[in-house]
Protein backbone atom coordinates (compact mmCIF):
# COMPACT_ATOMS: atom_id res chain seq x y z
CA UNK A 1 0.00 0.00 0.00
CA UNK A 2 1.32 3.64 -1.07
CA UNK A 3 1.57 6.05 1.73
CA UNK A 4 -0.51 9.32 1.03
CA UNK A 5 1.04 12.38 -0.52
CA UNK A 6 3.30 14.38 2.27
CA UNK A 7 4.67 17.57 1.31
CA UNK A 8 7.97 18.59 2.98
CA UNK A 9 8.76 22.24 4.22
CA UNK A 10 12.41 21.98 3.48
CA UNK A 11 13.82 24.35 5.65
CA UNK A 12 11.15 24.30 8.40
CA UNK A 13 12.90 23.78 11.62
CA UNK A 14 12.64 19.85 13.08
CA UNK A 15 12.66 20.29 16.37
CA UNK A 16 13.03 22.71 19.17
CA UNK A 17 16.45 23.18 20.13
CA UNK A 18 18.12 20.79 22.46
CA UNK A 19 14.99 18.91 23.06
CA UNK A 20 12.68 16.50 21.55
CA UNK A 21 9.69 18.89 20.63
CA UNK A 22 8.91 17.92 16.94
CA UNK A 23 8.21 20.38 14.89
CA UNK A 24 8.01 18.51 11.95
CA UNK A 25 7.64 14.32 11.00
CA UNK A 26 9.85 12.82 8.39
CA UNK A 27 7.48 10.70 6.78
CA UNK A 28 3.71 9.82 6.45
CA UNK A 29 2.11 7.88 8.89
CA UNK A 30 1.68 4.17 7.50
CA UNK A 31 -1.23 3.48 9.87
CA UNK A 32 -3.41 6.81 8.72
CA UNK A 33 -2.50 10.64 8.83
CA UNK A 34 -3.07 11.89 12.45
CA UNK A 35 -6.09 14.11 12.56
CA UNK A 36 -5.58 17.65 14.17
CA UNK A 37 -7.80 18.41 16.97
CA UNK A 38 -8.07 21.48 19.21
CA UNK A 39 -5.83 20.70 22.43
CA UNK A 40 -6.63 23.04 25.30
CA UNK A 41 -3.77 25.21 26.76
CA UNK A 42 -4.18 25.22 30.30
CA UNK A 43 -2.87 28.06 32.26
CA UNK A 44 -0.67 25.87 34.21
CA UNK A 45 1.21 24.44 31.54
CA UNK A 46 5.12 24.33 31.96
CA UNK A 47 7.01 27.65 31.02
CA UNK A 48 8.97 24.93 28.33
CA UNK A 49 5.78 23.87 27.06
CA UNK A 50 4.60 27.68 25.98
CA UNK A 51 8.22 28.16 24.92
CA UNK A 52 7.92 25.93 22.41
CA UNK A 53 4.22 26.65 21.18
CA UNK A 54 6.15 30.70 20.67
CA UNK A 55 9.06 28.95 19.00
CA UNK A 56 6.50 26.80 17.14
CA UNK A 57 4.65 30.07 16.08
CA UNK A 58 7.48 31.82 15.41
CA UNK A 59 8.48 29.46 13.13
CA UNK A 60 5.21 29.26 10.94
CA UNK A 61 5.42 33.14 10.83
CA UNK A 62 8.72 33.46 9.58
CA UNK A 63 7.96 30.22 7.02
CA UNK A 64 4.37 31.16 5.87
CA UNK A 65 3.91 34.79 7.35
CA UNK A 66 -0.06 35.40 6.49
CA UNK A 67 -0.55 33.14 3.64
CA UNK A 68 -2.50 30.07 3.18
CA UNK A 69 -0.28 27.12 3.66
CA UNK A 70 -0.51 23.02 3.07
CA UNK A 71 -0.15 21.04 6.49
CA UNK A 72 2.30 18.90 4.89
CA UNK A 73 5.04 17.30 7.20
CA UNK A 74 4.26 19.45 10.37
CA UNK A 75 3.63 17.56 13.08
CA UNK A 76 -0.21 16.65 14.11
CA UNK A 77 0.80 16.93 17.89
CA UNK A 78 2.34 20.13 17.99
CA UNK A 79 -0.10 21.85 15.27
CA UNK A 80 -2.64 20.56 17.71
CA UNK A 81 -1.67 23.37 19.93
CA UNK A 82 -2.46 26.25 17.99
CA UNK A 83 -5.32 24.85 15.85
CA UNK A 84 -8.52 26.42 16.12
CA UNK A 85 -7.32 28.92 17.83
CA UNK A 86 -4.25 30.74 16.35
CA UNK A 87 -3.51 28.36 13.34
CA UNK A 88 -7.24 28.15 11.37
CA UNK A 89 -8.51 25.74 8.18
CA UNK A 90 -7.94 28.17 5.06
CA UNK A 91 -10.94 26.10 3.35
CA UNK A 92 -14.21 24.56 3.59
CA UNK A 93 -14.41 21.50 3.72
CA UNK A 94 -11.88 21.08 5.95
CA UNK A 95 -10.23 17.54 6.34
CA UNK A 96 -8.47 17.53 9.83
CA UNK A 97 -6.88 14.05 8.51
CA UNK A 98 -5.10 15.01 5.51
CA UNK A 99 -1.45 16.08 4.91
CA UNK A 100 -2.67 18.34 1.65
CA UNK A 101 -5.49 20.10 4.32
CA UNK A 102 -4.62 23.94 3.80
CA UNK A 103 -4.36 26.51 7.27
CA UNK A 104 -3.41 29.37 7.97
CA UNK A 105 -2.39 32.06 10.99
CA UNK A 106 -5.31 34.00 12.04
CA UNK A 107 -3.29 37.20 12.48
CA UNK A 108 -4.93 38.47 15.21
CA UNK A 109 -5.38 35.28 17.84
CA UNK A 110 -1.49 34.86 17.55
CA UNK A 111 -0.80 38.53 18.02
CA UNK A 112 -2.29 38.30 20.86
CA UNK A 113 -1.31 34.93 22.30
CA UNK A 114 2.38 34.85 21.16
CA UNK A 115 3.18 38.88 21.52
CA UNK A 116 6.97 37.69 21.56
CA UNK A 117 6.46 36.07 17.95
CA UNK A 118 5.67 39.67 16.27
CA UNK A 119 7.53 42.32 18.69
CA UNK A 120 11.01 41.24 16.42
CA UNK A 121 12.94 41.44 19.68
CA UNK A 122 13.01 37.86 20.18
CA UNK A 123 15.75 35.91 18.54
CA UNK A 124 14.63 32.70 17.70
CA UNK A 125 17.33 29.69 18.17
CA UNK A 126 17.44 28.16 14.59
CA UNK A 127 17.32 31.73 12.82
CA UNK A 128 20.78 33.13 12.53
Amino acid sequence: MALPYMLKHRGFPGRFPGTDFQFTVRRANPKGVTPLTRRERFADRRALDRRVDAAFMAALWGYFSDEPFERGNLDAGRLSWLFGREVVPAEEPFDPASYEAMLRIDVDRARAAFPEVFDGETAWEWEE
